[in-house]
């Protein structure tokens, strides 16, 4: 049963109800999917520029991932050495905002907002107020709930690393995923040329986000130095640099993002500084993607969304009991755009 609607004091407690929790998926210890599991705990409390959300859906990406089994290593100097610092899961939101800290402005109780919260996947969840928008209103709860970091990151990506221009060649790694299937539309929406790399079980939905040609890995090389590219988007993969830059116009641009192979102490990072060591002494330009989410960039989304030139892809909903089972789905690979938890 659902916890009761908190009470707020002012503009930013919570006040007190007969139990003040909730119900919330949580880990105690890094690992795999099995650590997640469901409890109630206390709803949180928000600070002065922090907005408390009445959850309606959360979306499940790669980053709630590396925050449940703590890897690369390096990551846990920031969430917690032994054991992760904030026991909840999830990052990405929709919800309805019931309380607001002191010096928060802009915003309304009772507005429904999407963005990134610490511990999406509750019945409640506190989010920083520069990291939350209004909700498309075109969209479900569900469909917004997937956009606020995949999306948030292709656009960085691909305009502010990749300075992406009209009638630019672009190529498209992992394109399938949660990153990616965004990717593919914006750089539609911006008026490139797309070609889209993903596995065979996938090519007809990456033929059905705008691709203009789509290449099946398991058949094709794209780097088999047929075709060059002004762009390179590569998305959670982990090529050699030497056939990126086959990939590559002489001066064209390869942005990593991601990079889920590479050792447990650096993960990607590894690949990551070599590109940024080689990018000064070769024409070919390397760089890579520290995205956050803020409100102007969800801001930015959602006119794409709500113009039709962007659209959410949900490949499964699933109960916030069933989060280990959908986080397993995700370990897999068998998720094509995004999965989203309902609350």
């Amino acid at each position: 049963m659902a916890a009761e609607e908190p009470r707020t004091e002012g503009r930013g407690t919570t006040g007190p109800t007969p139990d003040n929790t909730m119900r919330a998926v949580v880990r105690d210890r890094y690992g795999p999917a099995e650590v997640l599991h469901l409890a109630r705990i206390p709803v949180p409390e928000p600070g002065k520029k922090d907005v408390l959300l009445r959850v309606r859906a959360a979306g499940l990406d790669r980053g709630t991932w590396h925050l449940m089994t703590g890897r690369p290593y390096l990551l846990r100097l920031g969430f917690g050495l032994r054991a992760p610092r904030n026991p909840v899961a999830g990052m990405e939101v929709t919800g309805t905002v019931v309380a607001l800290g002191a010096a928060v402005t802009g915003i309304s109780v009772g507005q429904e907002v999407y963005g990134v919260a610490r511990g999406s996947f509750a019945e409640y969840a506190v989010a920083r107020a520069d990291q939350v928008a209004p909700a498309p209103g075109n969209l479900t709860a569900e469909q917004a709930a997937v956009v606020p970091i995949s999306a948030a990151t292709a656009l960085h990506a691909l305009e502010r690393a990749g300075h992406l221009q009209a009638g630019q060649t672009v190529l498209i790694t992992g394109a399938s995923g949660g990153v990616g299937s965004y990717a593919v539309q914006l750089a539609k929406a911006f008026g490139a040329d797309v070609t889209a790399v993903t596995s065979t079980a996938t090519v007809d939905h990456v033929r059905s986000l705008g691709a203009d040609h789509v290449i099946d890995r398991t058949r094709e090389d794209f780097a088999d130095g047929t075709h060059h590219y002004d762009l390179v988007l590569d998305l959670a993969g982990n090529p050699p640099l030497s056939r990126l830059r086959r990939a590559l116009a002489p001066t064209g641009t390869a942005v990593l993002v991601g990079g889920e192979e590479g050792d447990r102490l650096t993960g990607g990072m590894g690949r990551t500084l070599r590109a940024a060591a080689l990018s000064p002494f070769v024409g070919q330009r390397f760089t890579n993607v520290v995205s956050t989410t803020r409100t102007a960039g969800l801001q930015r989304l959602t006119e794409l969304i709500e113009a039709g030139r962007v659209t959410p892809h949900v490949d499964g909903t699933y109960p916030l009991e069933q989060a280990a089972e959908a986080m397993a789905r995700l370990e897999a690979g068998r998720v094509r755009g995004k999965i989203a938890i309902i609350v």
